[in-house]
């Protein structure tokens, strides 16, 4: 598969694979962004993609900057039909101020195919083991 990407600000840089095989494609800041303890910002990429239809875009954590900033992706599905730029939310819910510099990697984003499906409203849901069993249902330990 080759995903397609625009540049729509001259100074974006491409997103790029870590490592070969890796599963995602790192994103990166246009620009420096700050974010207060608790407060969201939105991060700009400077590029847009083009995703083959049936796929979506899932845009996650980089694990660094979750684990060592506070750093937390709030959202993220690119569908095919867009053809905007990608821009994220990240929330900071650590109790420091945090830079995101400009060309710092931020986030990664998955190309994964979908089914599309068709929605039908039931009046029963077939039942299983669980049920309705919610946070905890599978015991603490």
């Amino acid at each position: 598969m080759i995903l397609k990407v625009k540049k729509v600000d001259s100074s974006a840089k491409l997103p790029t694979h870590g490592h070969p095989g890796d599963a995602a494609v790192d994103l990166y800041c246009l620009e420096d962004v700050v974010f207060l303890p608790g407060k969201q910002e939105r991060v700009r990429t400077g590029v847009a993609v083009e995703i083959p239809e049936g796929y979506v875009g899932l845009i996650w954590d980089k694990s660094s900057i979750s684990f060592n900033l506070g750093l937390k992706i709030m959202g993220g599905v690119i569908d095919s039909s867009f053809r905007g730029e990608i821009v994220a939310s990240l929330l900071n819910a650590g109790g420091k101020e945090v830079l995101l510099e400009k060309g710092q990697k931020f986030a990664q984003m998955i190309i994964q195919e979908f089914e599309h499906c068709d929605i039908e409203e039931v009046k029963e849901l077939s039942e299983t083991v669980r049920g309705h069993g919610r946070e905890g249902s599978t015991g603490m330990r």
